[in-house]
């Protein structure tokens, strides 16, 4: 019975923690993202490429 009690404890302590530690992913907001000088966001790729001039 000791057991269960400790197992449901740490279970309750950690489940707090363990909500945080996944922080905001839903679909909510976005975020900028920035690409390095002379390569633009592909969103088709979801990466920046170069650009061809």
């Amino acid at each position: 019975m000791k057991l269960k009690i400790a197992l449901a404890t740490t279970a309750l302590m950690l489940a707090p923690s363990l909500a945080l530690a996944m922080g905001c992913s839903g679909s909510h907001s976005t975020q900028a993202m920035s690409c390095a000088a002379g390569t633009v966001y592909d969103a088709d790729s979801n990466s920046c490429v170069a650009t061809t001039t």
